[in-house]
């Protein structure tokens, strides 16, 4: 979907919304939220200043935007693997979405939650308390389904929902840490495979 914008000079500026915004996920994806300048998200959206703010708000409100538009994009594997029948198909399904989302041949390697989280400074806290949460969201998620694989009896009476949700939790960002390091996707996919090999329903 096309939208014209007109800039401060009076003279429309036509951009598609969309395809900026994917603009702008690659640049935060790349670079993290506190390494991106404006300048770094215009020249990659190819638009002015005037017509991000106008479309977007400021870099807080446009990251917030992008982490959506990235969680309904290569995120959504998380969705999906909650709908699985068994808690060994849900975490086979989550792992293997967060390899195949780190290690994407046409987009950044690792995971823009995680690249992004590396916000420190004051100026960077309400990005870092947005991204806090949205990983808490997807270990609540993750916590319920195992939760409801407990009452089903497809988990092991004493299994602690929460730990298991925090420990899958820890290895899909660590495969997005080693992604965005240069791992390949078979060597990612192994970590996976020895979860799955040590796994006791």
């Amino acid at each position: 979907m096309t939208n014209v914008h007109r800039a401060s000079a009076g003279r429309p500026r036509e951009f598609d919304l969309d395809e900026a915004l994917d603009c702008a996920v690659e640049v935060f994806w790349r670079q993290g939220y506190e390494a991106t300048s404006l300048a770094d998200l215009t020249n990659a959206m190819h638009i002015g200043k005037p017509s991000l703010y106008a479309a977007f708000g400021n870099k807080e409100q446009l990251f917030k935007k992008a982490l959506d538009r990235y969680t309904e994009g290569p995120g959504s594997y998380a969705v999906r693997a909650w709908a699985k029948p068994t808690a060994r198909d849900v975490i086979d399904a989550f792992l293997r979405g967060a390899v195949e989302a780190t290690t994407r041949p046409l987009s950044p390697h690792g995971c823009l939650g995680v690249q992004g989280a590396l916000a420190n400074s004051r100026d960077g806290q309400a990005a870092h308390d947005l991204l806090v949460e949205w990983r808490d969201a997807a270990r609540v998620g993750l916590e319920g389904r195992f939760r409801r694989a407990l009452e089903e009896g497809d988990l092991s009476p004493g299994t602690d929902p929460a730990r298991l949700a925090r420990y899958i939790m820890a290895v899909s960002f660590g495969i997005a840490v080693q992604a965005a390091g240069g791992a390949e996707f078979d060597d990612l996919i192994g970590i996976v495979d020895e979860v799955l090999l040590h796994w006791q329903a």
